[in-house]
């Protein structure tokens, strides 16, 4: 007979030694896992809210956002509003989870499943964690840039280094390389790297500076020469942040590596905020899957059992879209959901499942089509391809359509064929980040008149900008380049100028 892992919810670090041993043997051994090494380190539950509040950063550059994000937090936690995650995990190699002393044994498991195993290898073998991320350098990188923000506090004040912050931090969703080859950045031996930058950030300030010419000279610019200037600039550019880096005319060397660290920790979340809803997805099938196998075991009594159950239920709860807490779909709830849909079309498929994901239907393989699934596709392209219509109707699923025009809301798509096609595209276009996020770019910098900075947002669907967002934005990247900054809102489809903003720099960017 098995010998249980533990009795009741006591536990010692040889306990954790024995549960990830037997969690491991279940996720490598039996559904194929690919992970990096584990290194698992517990925290208290200050030490959790301070990474909640560095967005579940535990190694990083101080800010006073962080700060007032922590004391959010511990109110409403001291209070009962809100708990707290069992877990923080770190797509790093080795990959860091931390887990909280106060969680049980049972937890203590649970967690080891979902986070050290299910987003562990989430994190090694999806695509786009692939494309975007380098694990094996992150940690250094990341005490690379607490140790330069502390020292530029030192030497430039803090009152500077925070007004820059804040400027960068504004812009962070728009600091991005989301295609091409400066999409991942390697983050190794960044010392070296500074000082190549300095030497060429100067080269290419005086390059680009000694072209402006005397005011006399204005008007004189030829589209040739202002083409060949844009290209020089590489315009048009999706990262305002990497421009404002290498191209803003008075910031000093310091600032640009600020901005740069920003940037960077910026580039490097961004794969989690398109697969949020695979990732936890993923885990949580992990989790479940493991939990289960050790009861079968007889590694977990049925005590711990029904713990595990009380709070994976707990996890993956749904409110209904008429219930009070409502507020978007729990991407646990959606990514487990879509699992385990997936397993049933694998062993136990419809006709209608046959035509609707024939890759998968009936091929007997769960885990091979789950891991082929996890390292190919991000949210939306996820949704697009595996969202079912059995899962559509059991998860009463329907679309509307806001008219503005109409003072009432029209129920657009219903359980038939075109509406599971309408719905499962309106879903996975809500998971889109190039359609939720507002594509800005620099298009445009009059270094040959008045220096002014030009940006554009192409608008689609007719979203503009909100106005009093859109100002205080502009603000922060007038105050980065130093002089005024245009920012134009024109309709993606028929090329229509829609709104127009400017901003100049403010008298506390102008002192600096």
């Amino acid at each position: 007979m098995t010998a249980l892992l533990y009795k009741g919810s006591e536990w010692s670090y040889d306990t954790i030694q024995r549960i990830h041993d037997a969690v491991s043997e279940i996720a490598l051994g039996e559904l194929g896992l690919d992970i990096y090494p584990n290194q698992i380190e517990v925290i208290t539950t200050e030490q959790m809210l301070d990474a909640y509040a560095a967005t579940g950063m535990p190694i990083f550059y101080h800010h006073w956002s962080f700060g007032k994000h922590y004391t959010q937090h511990e109110m409403m936690y001291r209070k009962g509003l809100m708990g707290l995650a069992y877990e923080i995990v770190i797509n790093s190699s080795p990959c860091i989870s931390y887990i909280m002393e106060g969680n049980s044994a049972t937890m203590q498991t649970l967690v080891i499943a979902h986070a050290a195993f299910g987003h562990n290898h989430f994190f090694k073998n999806n695509q786009t964690f692939r494309d975007f991320t380098d694990a094996a350098s992150i940690l250094d990188y990341l005490k690379f840039a607490k140790s330069y923000i502390a020292s530029c506090e030192e030497r430039h004040g803090e009152g500077a280094v925070e007004r820059l912050i804040d400027a960068a931090h504004a812009l962070q969703s728009h600091g991005v390389h989301r295609s091409g080859k400066r999409r991942k950045i390697e983050l190794g031996d960044e010392e070296a790297r500074l000082r190549e930058r300095r030497l060429h950030e100067a080269e290419i300030y005086n390059e680009l500076w000694s072209t402006v010419p005397t005011p006399a000279g204005k008007g004189e610019i030829t589209d040739q020469q202002r083409n060949a200037l844009n290209e020089r600039l590489g315009l048009p550019e999706e990262n305002v942040l990497f421009f404002l880096e290498r191209n803003a005319p008075k910031l000093a060397s310091w600032q640009r590596e600020v901005i740069r660290i920003v940037r960077l920790v910026g580039q490097y979340l961004y794969p989690q905020r398109m697969t949020k809803v695979m990732n936890e997805g993923a885990a949580t099938y992990v989790h479940y899957r493991v939990m289960h196998r050790l009861h079968e075991k007889g590694m977990i009594d049925d005590g711990a059992f029904f713990e595990f159950l009380t709070s994976h239920t707990n996890v993956v709860a749904q409110p209904g879209f008429d219930h009070p807490a409502f507020s978007g779909f729990n991407p646990y709830t959606l990514g487990f959901s879509m699992m385990q849909d997936i397993e049933r079309m694998c062993l136990k498929p419809t006709a209608e499942d046959r035509i609707w994901a024939p890759d998968i239907a009936g091929c007997g393989d769960v885990m091979g089509a789950l891991r082929d699934i996890w390292e190919n596709y991000r949210d939306e392209s996820f949704i697009a391809q595996y969202l079912s219509p059995r899962l559509i109707r059991d998860m009463r699923l329907f679309a509307i359509e806001d008219d503005p025009e109409r003072s009432t809301l029209l129920v657009k798509s219903i359980h038939d064929e075109r509406g599971y096609r309408d719905i499962r595209r309106n879903l996975a276009k809500s998971y889109d980040i190039s359609y939720t996020d507002a594509i800005i770019e620099v298009v445009g910098a009059d270094l040959l008149g008045d220096r002014r900075l030009i940006l554009e947002h192409r608008v689609v669907d007719g979203r503009l900008l909100a106005p009093g967002e859109a100002r205080k934005v502009l603000q922060h990247v007038t105050d980065l380049w130093g002089y005024d900054v245009e920012l134009k809102e024109v309709d993606a489809m028929k090329g229509q100028m829609l709104a127009n903003h400017h901003a100049r720099p403010s008298k506390a960017a102008s002192a600096a």
